[in-house]
């Protein structure tokens, strides 16, 4: 592989682990509003113009309270309480979205995100002319309004994605998998794996895939992933497999696309991985997704 072509960090992964906005408000916010956690949502709201504050309660490593004052993007990728404090008169204009990663919480993006990005939308490249197109269509009712604003706001977010992996440092990535896809050679054996999950991924083929020898690969994989390249490999293969049990495929079909030699072999990763068997974890998701939606 050429060390020094061009890697497309993103289109891999979002094409196996999708992740899904639906626009829900449009226009002026006043008074107190609460986006519970209890919905299971992720959010990512634009101030388009106005001042207001935004509360959290008790959460670590987040502020208590922010006041914005100037364009901004507030970004949720995991179900987080927070408030929304406007002026009863003036009223802060938004536009907001509620964010679907398959898998919710466990979706390797959502996973290695901080809980809470606040960022001033002239800092971050690109946007513009997403969000023009995106206040254009929340302007004004037309035919198809809705789905194309829940796909703009879909390019907000890649958008937003491009620019964390280009600015780790400034936006406070940790350890994970922004981290990694980051880093110019790390990356490279992400993408390869993202790109082909049932594959014979050795510690060798990975190091390969990024040009580093074995031992420099894993110690610098560890660091900047978090995690061993072996259990990235199991962690990327169970995710999938749960989205999959969630499309109603069996053991068999997602042994054989995931590179395990048989049904038992996936049932023993999931369980070392899940702590339940297969069945029983789909049985509990369900379960949980009923008791949300109730």
């Amino acid at each position: 592989m050429n060390s020094e072509a061009p890697v497309d960090r993103l289109s891999a992964l979002l094409k196996r682990s999708p992740v899904r906005a639906a626009l829900f408000h449009s226009g002026p916010l006043c008074g107190l509003q609460k986006y519970d956690a209890g919905s299971g949502h992720g959010f990512l709201h634009v101030l388009r113009r106005g001042r207001m504050e935004v509360t959290h309660h008790g959460v670590a490593g987040i502020p208590e309270k922010l006041v914005l004052d100037e364009p901004s993007l507030l970004f949720y990728p995991r179900p987080l309480t927070h408030h929304f404090h406007n002026p009863p008169r003036e009223g802060s204009d938004f536009t907001c979205a509620v964010l679907e990663f398959e898998g919710g919480a466990d979706h390797p993006l959502a996973r290695s995100l901080p809980p809470f990005l606040h960022l001033r939308l002239a800092a971050v490249e690109g946007l513009e002319p997403a969000l023009a197109l995106l206040f254009a269509e929340t302007d004004r009712v037309r035919c198809g309004q809705r789905l194309l604003a829940d796909r703009l706001f879909e390019v907000v977010l890649i958008q937003l994605l491009r620019w964390l992996l280009d600015h780790p440092e400034e936006a406070g990535m940790q350890p994970g998998l922004i981290a990694g896809l980051s880093h110019a050679r790390i990356a490279r054996a992400l993408v390869a794996l993202h790109e082909m999950p049932g594959g014979a991924w050795t510690l060798e083929r990975l190091a390969e895939c990024a040009g580093m020898s074995r031992t420099s690969f894993a110690t610098v994989f560890k660091q900047v992933v978090g995690q061993t390249p072996a259990d990235y490999v199991t962690s990327c293969r169970i995710a999938l497999a749960q989205a999959g049990l969630r499309e109603g495929r069996p053991v068999k079909w997602l042994a054989e696309q995931l590179g395990y030699a048989n049904p038992p072999a996936l049932s023993r990763a999931f369980a070392a991985k899940v702590g339940l068997s297969p069945r029983e974890w789909l049985n509990r998701d369900r379960g949980d997704a009923g008791g949300q939606a109730g």
